[in-house]
This record gives C-alpha cells, structure tokens and sequence, in this order.
C-alpha cells in the first residue's frame, strides 16, 4: 500500500537517501530542507510523487504552515521522519551559550515543532509512524561532541515518552540510532574555538574520528523501509554493527555501578512514608 512521508533535512544524508528509497519505490514524499534549490533533482526524477518544501525547523510559523501545506497537498500523513539536524564539535569550556543554544533549537526544538504541527492529522487519522532520528551517541556520549549528545538523550527521552502519550490513537513511534555512517554531516558541524588547555586532546581525538570505519548511508534504505512496513515496529532501532555492542557494554557498567552502590542507594530512602502527590 502506498505511503505517504513527510521528511526533514532531505538535501543530503539519511534524509536525501531515505525519501529516494521512498519514491522509488511509488510512495509519496514531502522532502523538507532549508534550501528548496537542493532538492530540485528531485521534481526532475519523480515528478508529482515528490513535493519538495523548503524548511527551517528553528522556525515556528514556517513548520506550521509547511507540514499544513503537505497535508493538504497529499491528504493525509503515514510516516513522519524528524531527521533534520546540526552538529557542533566543543569541549564544555569551549562552546558558547549561542552556540549551544542554537545546536537545541535545531536538534531539539526544531523535533518538538515538527511533532507538534503533525500530531493533530496523525491522531484524526488514527494511524501514523514517527521515526525520530538519534544516533548511537543517545545511548553512550564522546567528548567533544557533549552538547550534541545531548541534544540526542533529549531526543530518546521525548519519543519514549512521546509513544506512551500516542499509542491510544494508533500511533507508532521509533527512535533511529545510528552508528558512524559516511556522511558529510560532519562536513557541516560547527567547531568551537579552540582553548589551549585541549588542543592536544582535540587533535587526538579528531585523529581518532580520522581512522574510524564508516558505514555505507546507502545500505541503511532497505533496513528503514522494512521497518516502516512492520505491523510491530520497535521503540528503538539501532543502524549498523555498532549500536548493540555499544548498548550492551553501557548497560552492563550502568547495572555494575549501581549495584555496587545498591546498599548506600537504600539506606538514602529513610523510613518509607505515604506522600502527597503533587501532581494530582
């Protein structure tokens, strides 16, 4: 059956690939990026299929009026992919409040807008899925990359909450964490001003980053159109070989630490009293 999807930061990465796969295979996408000149190919390939919008997510009305727009044009909405996005490599000393402030307005808040322009047509209509893009750094973070990692815990905590509040309409949610992928989205990531004390550290670990193996964005198509078409999608799904490994050791040092601090953990509780609810 066909789908219809609406799609963010769909001039390049995941974005770009993701709403090709769509359309190639006879779905209908409403492709999103904050230049419409980057997705002219688009229209040329798939003609009426594709209805390219342009799209900043840090902007309140032009969400509105955008997702408003595809609704209408199409006439209803299946698969919602939350996957524009920014980058900014800092220490915590390093990044400014401008800096991480527009890294959460982008990552963040432009997600919350996009979800919140949607959700009224996907609970009138009963049906929809919402794939929220993360990233393996929502389950273990990396230095230098804090900010952004936390923008992408965020991310997981507002779609896991967001599954329980929508269930009842027929709504699906599923997080997307991938792993390091060849993308040009670090091409694009802003980059602090360097401070003394970490220069040598921040050489290391972009040398590090240097030597990584990268997955193939290209190969993650099929995995993401299996998963729009399961009767039973998961809350999360990681891309890649790394994300289950990573998952797994994370948990087991978490399960570890706190285990062995179990003992102090209970003592801190007191005397179990019945307590008022403040939010009842």
């Amino acid at each position: 059956m066909k789908k219809t999807w609406f799609i963010t930061g769909a001039s390049r990465g995941f974005g770009r690939i993701w709403a090709q796969a769509a359309l190639q295979r006879g779905d209908q996408v409403t492709a999103t990026a904050r230049k419409l000149a980057d997705m002219a190919d688009l229209t040329r390939r798939f003609s009426d299929s594709v209805l390219p919008l342009e799209l900043d997510v840090t902007n309140p009305a032009q969400v509105q009026q955008v997702v408003q727009q595809a609704h209408t044009h199409f006439g209803r909405l299946d698969v919602l992919v939350n996957n524009a996005g920014a980058g900014l490599l800092a220490t915590t000393e390093e990044a400014s409040d401008a800096q991480i402030r527009n890294l959460f307005d982008t990552n963040y808040l432009g997600m919350v807008r996009v979800l919140r322009a949607a959700l009224p047509f996907l609970r009138k209509q009963r049906s929809g899925h919402i794939l929220g893009v993360s990233s393996g750094l929502g389950i273990t973070a990396l230095p230098l990359m804090g900010f952004y990692c936390a923008t992408k815990w965020a991310v997981e905590a507002l779609h896991e909450a967001l599954a329980l509040e929508v269930k009842a309409f027929g709504i699906r949610v599923t997080i997307i964490e991938p792993g390091a992928y060849a993308t040009d989205f670090g091409k694009s990531a802003e980059i602090a001003e360097v401070l003394e004390p970490y220069s040598e550290f921040r050489k290391q670990f972009m040398m590090h980053l240097a030597n990584h193996e990268y997955g193939d964005p290209d190969a993650t198509a099929d995995a993401i159109l299996k998963l729009v078409d399961a009767n039973d999608p998961p809350l999360r799904f990681g891309l890649g070989t790394s994300i289950l490994p990573r998952a797994r050791a994370a948990y087991a040092e978490r399960l570890a630490i706190w285990e062995a601090w179990e003992e102090v953990s209970n003592v801190a509780m007191g005397e179990p009293k019945k307590a008022v609810n403040p939010w009842i």
